[in-house]
């Protein structure tokens, strides 16, 4: 399966076609950013990571019955997977209060919290992907119905405790994370985008320290080094 034309660039990724119209390719990129864009760089080998850790965490949601777009990791930075129409909603899932939940709500960083929280963001970086709730959803369209949200939320919720799991066992906390859907050609709602500490914020059962892009919004430095020993303790290393 080869690259034809770049059908979209984002700032982890590159959408490629091929010659089977049903299938896409993402080329997984080096940059970096965060704060809708205004901090930038960039990282080698950090999309290769991102690639092989999401290869990973799409087989074992496969396996657990979530539908998603992955079909095969073709190299280091690509990966084959179904065209989907994206639903211009990101979706928010927290475990523990940190980062714009804290800021925003004066909630105590690192507070777990009683209940796992869905929160809905515009996929729209002009607006600056400002939040939603199901109102918004309906009046811009986003979904056809209630039942679509409802839908989103209770994947999001499952994933969330699959992954929870599964990263406990690793000696990985999950903290919060964010994912995407899409439609497929049979109008399915299925999980797209990346599964990668450029979207998780995962921290360390025993020191709490960061094992995500925090480490590059907070200038902590040591983010390569970081993704690799989540892929490690993914693989069982």
């Amino acid at each position: 399966m080869e690259k034809k034309s770049l059908v979209y660039e984002g700032k982890a990724k590159k959408i490629w076609s091929t010659e089977d119209e049903g299938l896409y390719i993402s080329e997984f990129k080096d940059d970096l950013t965060a704060f809708n864009g205004e901090k930038k760089s960039s990282e080698a080998g950090k999309g290769a990571l991102n690639n092989k850790i999401s290869t990973e965490l799409f087989k074992y949601l496969n396996e657990k019955g979530i539908p998603t777009h992955f079909v095969e990791m073709l190299d280091d930075n690509h990966m084959l997977h179904k065209k989907a129409d994206v639903i211009l909603i990101e979706v928010i899932v927290r475990n523990i209060a940190t980062g714009s939940l804290s800021r925003n709500l004066g909630i105590e960083d690192g507070k777990v919290l009683p209940f796992t929280l869905v929160e809905f963001d515009y996929k729209n970086d002009e607006l600056g992907d400002p939040k939603l709730n199901d109102q918004h959803c309906l009046i811009l369209e986003l979904v056809k119905d209630e039942a679509e949200l409802d839908y989103i939320r209770y994947m999001a919720r499952k994933i969330n405790e699959l992954l929870k799991a599964f990263y406990a066992q690793r000696g990985l906390t999950l903290v919060d994370f964010k994912l995407e859907f899409g439609r497929d050609i049979n109008d399915n709602i299925i999980l797209i985008d990346e599964l990668s500490p450029d979207n998780f914020r995962l921290w360390d059962s025993e020191s709490g320290e960061s094992m995500d892009k925090d480490r590059f919004r907070k200038g902590l430095g040591g983010l390569k080094v970081a993704y690799e020993e989540v892929l490690n303790r993914i693989l069982g290393k």
